[in-house]
């Protein structure tokens, strides 16, 4: 015995319309009030009659169920690329640690992808999808290439003995120029295809998440870097002058 429903989306996104659907399923109960809810999952929700032990489900396809597939499969991937992209990093800094809070940048163009696209849905109409989601990880490979830029500088004041906080400033002094020119050149690419309804997600998960990135990077990243570096920095520089 079996009911289907089926029904087209109007100017909303799957997700939200999923968010406003499961509290009514999580507060539904069956019609002698017997029942409870068994289990659940973000594809079905399942009851149970107390007294005759019968099962009642509620299950949820069509374009939620490959919107869930699909956001999976790229979340794998975007796993795979960080991974890459680590062992990349390692072999160029010959470190485990400076890799590390090098891709401590990427969580930082989340912050711009998130707000972005709340805006967009408000005043545009368009929302996170799957192609935002292949923009979020390009931009995993795109955002750390700030910090390097950034490290490459800090590391020649390094040799030269500098203290550590002078250090910081100088390179992020030096280095913002060449830092907004890579991002600015990256963000006009992108602006290009906005005008794509498919590949407009991928567009401004870009431009967001590139813009506050690169000024998030040039404040959060150096701190971050003193708060674990620092010690080393100053205890090499304290061997050197005693030697």
């Amino acid at each position: 015995r079996a009911t289907y429903i089926s029904a087209e989306m109007g100017d909303r996104s799957i997700i939200y319309a999923i968010f406003d659907l499961f509290p009514k399923l999580f507060a539904y109960a069956l019609p002698d009030q017997n029942g409870k809810i068994v289990s659940w999952s973000p594809l079905k929700v399942e009851y149970q009659d107390q007294k005759t032990s019968e099962r009642y489900s509620v299950s949820i396809d069509g374009e939620w169920k490959l919107t869930l597939e699909v956001f999976r499969d790229l979340g794998l991937a975007m796993a795979v690329a960080i991974f890459l992209i680590y062992f990349v990093l390692v072999a160029q800094f010959r470190s485990a640690v400076t890799p590390l809070l090098i891709m401590a940048t990427i969580p930082l163009a989340l912050i711009g992808v998130l707000p972005g696209f709340a805006l967009l849905s408000f005043f545009k109409g368009t929302y996170f999808n799957a192609t935002s989601m292949i923009g979020v990880i390009a931009l995993a490979g795109i955002v750390v290439n700030n910090a390097i830029i950034y490290l490459e500088y800090l590391f020649s004041l390094r040799k030269e003995k500098r203290p550590l906080k002078e250090s910081l400033i100088l390179a992020g002094r030096t280095r913002l120029l060449p830092i907004m020119l890579t991002s600015v050149t990256t963000i006009l690419g992108s602006l290009t295809i906005v005008s794509d309804p498919v590949w407009e997600g991928l567009a401004w998960s870009i431009i967001f998440g590139l813009s506050i990135s690169t000024f998030l990077t040039l404040i959060i990243f150096p701190i971050l870097y003193f708060m674990v570096e620092g010690k080393n920095w100053e205890r090499e520089a304290h061997h050197e002058k005693h030697f």
